[in-house]
């Protein structure tokens, strides 16, 4: 049982935010800041962002070459570059909310390995940098074989390097915590340990039922609740139509003399690594197993970690000693058409969600639009 004081103080909130995620608490900042005088939570069921925000690879990026010519094929060249300019905008938005610095943001540009078979694909280069020129002011695309020796990589197997200027990379954990911080001094509660079982819509309030510890259960109630838990936002809502997919990643040890800088992409984007100071972060492969990998489950998966081994000793770091230190897996929300979805899904429920793979770039334009949605009753 709860006191009166805990019942009226601790328990109903204004607006209650599920998931502390860049989506959860950028939602959180973006409505603080429009109204101060609003009482709002953060539910978490970890002692942090549980999904992707802290376990993804750190990228600021908006699509390789090969990713934007398959978007193009899939969903059309419209489709594809609201996908990007969602993308680009919610990056700079990131920038604009937690500053470089807080980031740790590098803008040492973004790359693409192209094998043989993917040649071809230089064909379509002068049409996407025409493509993509409006939205950038300057071709976003070129070619930088050169760098191929430099980086130390295979050169039997890389046959062409692609350089774009306009990405970089940061410290997804340094992100988060400035975020939490962001939401703290704006008066916002975040509640860790929260797992949420369900959430009820109602006339009058919402709730999320919630469970702490093994044997403590309570309800809390709002005017506004927003579920921001991507990929296991089906677990709450079950018609939201959202795919999870699980992502793989793994460091090496430190590498004397390591000169890859930068943040690299290769097999459309389903393959990526980057220098992580003199180590290495390589992540991917939910491709050879994409049944398998549609999963809420933070496991490894043996067959993809051995294939990353694999390509960081015959293509990336050929003739390198390394030893690989940390593995760890995070889990992704795909939407069919590759854009978040942001929608009321009930009277007092609203939802966003569908980074598909890209929660550094599109988290915080998804939290702006769920917070203005919200904001309009």
């Amino acid at each position: 049982m709860f006191s009166i004081w805990e019942q009226e103080a601790l328990l109903r909130f204004d607006v209650i935010i599920i998931g502390a995620g860049i989506i959860g608490l950028s939602a959180a900042i973006e409505l603080a800041g429009r109204k101060p005088q609003l009482e709002i939570a953060v539910l978490e069921r970890g002692p942090f962002s549980s999904g992707a925000s802290t376990r993804n690879a750190g990228f600021a990026c908006f699509g390789s070459l090969t990713e934007i010519v398959a978007d193009i094929e899939r969903i059309g060249a419209e489709g594809a570059l609201a996908v990007i300019d969602a993308r680009r905008a919610g990056l700079e938005l990131l920038r604009q909310r937690v500053g470089d610095a807080n980031l740790r943001y590098e803008p040492l540009g973004g790359y693409e390995l192209l094998f043989p078979e993917q040649l071809p694909v230089l064909d379509r280069l002068d049409e996407i940098n025409t493509l993509l020129e409006p939205m950038f002011g300057d071709r976003v695309f070129r070619r930088d074989d050169a760098a191929i020796a430099r980086f130390g990589f295979n050169q039997r197997k890389v046959a062409a390097l692609l350089f774009n200027p306009f990405e970089g990379q940061i410290h997804s954990g340094a992100m988060v915590a400035q975020l939490m911080r962001l939401a703290a001094e704006r008066g916002v509660r975040i509640i860790t340990g929260a797992t949420v079982l369900s959430v009820d819509d109602g006339p009058e309030t919402a709730a999320a039922h919630c469970q702490f510890g093994t044997d403590h259960t309570a309800t809390l109630t709002a005017n506004e609740l927003i579920v921001c838990t991507n990929a296991f936002t089906p677990t709450l809502l079950p018609d939201v139509p959202i795919v999870p997919g699980r992502g793989q990643v793994l460091v090496t040890s430190p590498i004397p003399e390591l000169t890859l800088r930068g943040a690299f992409h290769f097999d459309e984007g389903f393959y990526y690594f980057r220098n992580l100071g003199n180590r290495v972060l390589f992540g991917g492969g939910r491709n050879l197993a994409f049944q398998e990998e549609e999963t809420h489950a933070s496991a490894l998966n043996h067959t993809i970690q051995t294939r990353l081994e694999e390509l960081l000793r015959t293509v990336i770091l050929p003739n390198q000693e390394f030893q690989i230190e940390h593995r760890w897996a995070g889990i992704m929300g795909f939407s069919s058409t590759k854009l978040p979805i942001v929608q009321r899904v009930g009277q007092r429920i609203t939802v966003g969600f569908g980074c598909n793979g890209m929660g550094v770039a599109l988290g915080s334009s998804i939290a702006q639009q769920v917070a203005e949605l919200v904001m309009q009753g």
